[in-house]
């Protein structure tokens, strides 16, 4: 039997060229060389209308919310990078949250939440790299049941600080980053096991 802990990996951005997305892919590289199972998935590519209780209650959850739901049910862990939206959390990633956090009849409460550990990250044009939006997105993990490791990694001036191939310019940077998605894998796999 394996061990192997299922990860899923996605930015709190829906930018074609998401510097959060490239940071995120750093992260799960690094996972899946530790063995873990890592799947990234871009949140533009699950449309979801902006959490509305009249709505789900005339039209149920959307399909796009139960879509991701199995996926984040499947999850052991989750590796998120995220930028900051005027010192929060993204609308996407907030709104996506909301979505998956809805009880369906038969299903544990947070099933999608509840238990999995996840390490996060940020990417910013701005001088603290997402550090506040970070603050936010903790917060509202934790009170949902999700496991967070204590290390964090925001990395500011992002504009300036990728090469063309997604890694990053500065090394310890990149090794700071590649050890998130090492220590999530570690963390995951125990208490999988």
């Amino acid at each position: 039997m394996s061990h192997s802990p299922r990860i899923l990996a996605f930015a709190g951005s829906t930018r074609k060229d998401s510097y959060n997305k490239k940071l995120v892919q750093i992260a799960a590289s690094a996972a899946r060389a530790s063995s873990a199972d890592v799947e990234f998935i871009d949140l533009k590519n699950y449309p979801l209308p902006l959490f509305d209780e009249d709505l789900e209650k005339e039209s149920g959850v959307p399909e796009n919310a139960l879509k991701l739901k199995k996926l984040f049910i499947a999850a052991d862990g989750f590796l998120i990078a995220s930028p900051e939206y005027n010192s929060s959390v993204t609308p996407v990633l907030k709104n996506t949250i909301d979505w998956l956090s809805r009880p369906v009849p038969g299903e544990a409460p947070l099933a999608a939440f509840m238990g999995k550990s996840v390490a996060l990250m940020a990417a910013s044009p701005g001088g603290l790299g997402g550090l506040r939006g970070l603050v936010h997105i903790r917060a509202i993990l934790g009170n949902i049941g999700v496991l967070l490791l204590p290390e964090q990694v925001a990395v500011p001036k992002a504009y300036e600080a990728f090469n063309a191939d997604g890694s990053l310019k500065n090394a310890a940077q990149q090794a700071s980053i590649a050890n998130l998605g090492t220590a999530l894998a570690a963390f995951a796999e125990k208490l999988k096991a």
